[in-house]
């Protein structure tokens, strides 16, 4: 028998690419896949679009229009409505990239392999022009990388049945608390490994992960972007998404978080010594260590 795993794909204004990556998605080899579908309000057809997929009967289901707010309060709509209970696991997806055919069966396979509950991998971000680059983010994970940053982009992510459900309970009993969290990634990635439960890294890309002007985050690739990243870190939003997300998932008394919270010289002191146990990848940490020798913006 197939594995049955339930995609939660969320999309927004998506037109341009949505049937491409569709199709991708249906297109999996070796399980049985069905789609459940939020749009978060499109302007453009993207809606008109969605319906016209009704064909595809019971691999295809689109929840009741609803304006959530952005890409991460429409992820937990999906995890909050979707019909998890029949499935073998679940992955999340974005609307406008390109599945491999083996994405969802590489996927069960390493979690089955190395015995975990989640997954995630890296990716092959492509633009218009047909440039390629892969995107790394399979370093080795740290005792404190979750409280930091994702195990790397939403997309990859294939959760056990046993893991999605209880994420599901959670996130119906806190929905109010989580509508601040900007980046379901991370929110995820945090919620399993402060939790328990573990978490393996491919460092295969088993997608290719579109670029265009309208990406809600993007791969972090060339100046510009890294110069946007280092102003939100500036600016206190780091911070701010560490401690919220600690105060929701309940390790708010974890030694980094509370030397955030104080954040007088020593603390930053003790972080910048430790800064290899809170980022994986070099060049996060480095700039991370070079944000933490100032005072932060208040």
């Amino acid at each position: 028998m197939k594995f049955k795993i339930k995609v939660l794909l969320a999309t927004f204004n998506g037109f341009d690419w949505i049937i491409n990556q569709i199709d991708s998605i249906l297109n999996q080899s070796g399980v049985d896949v069905v789609i459940n579908i939020s749009d978060d309000g499109s302007s453009d057809d993207t809606q008109q679009l969605l319906n016209s997929y009704s064909s595809f009967g019971e691999s295809f289901v689109l929840l009741p229009i609803k304006k959530n707010g952005g890409a991460s309060a429409n992820f937990f709509r999906l995890f909050r409505d979707a019909d998890l209970i029949n499935f073998d696991y679940v992955a999340l997806s974005d609307q406008d990239d390109l599945w491999h055919n083996d994405k969802l069966s590489c996927a069960i396979q390493m979690i089955q392999a190395n015995k975990v509950d989640a997954y995630s991998s890296n990716v092959l971000a492509f633009w218009p022009d047909d440039k390629q680059k892969l995107i790394n983010k399979a370093q080795a994970q740290q005792q404190y990388d979750y409280m930091f940053e994702s195990a790397g982009p939403g997309c990859t992510f294939v959760l056990t049945k046993k893991l999605a459900l209880v994420l599901q309970g959670f996130l119906i009993e806190n929905e109010e608390k989580c509508q601040l969290v900007a980046l379901h990634d991370w929110f995820i990635y945090a919620y399993a490994r402060s939790n328990g439960y573990k978490w393996f890294i491919d460092p295969t890309p088993h997608m290719l992960y579109r670029q265009h002007a309208e990406n809600v985050v993007g791969a972090n690739v060339g100046l510009k972007a890294k110069l946007s990243r280092w102003k939100k870190l500036r600016d206190g939003w780091l911070v701010e998404q560490a401690l919220l997300i600690a105060n929701i998932l309940g390790y708010s008394n974890a030694l980094p978080i509370q030397k955030l919270v104080r954040y007088n010289f020593a603390d930053r002191l003790w972080l910048i010594l430790n800064v290899t146990k809170l980022r994986r990848r070099l060049r996060d940490r480095v700039a991370l260590a070079l944000f933490l020798i100032l005072p932060l913006k208040r």
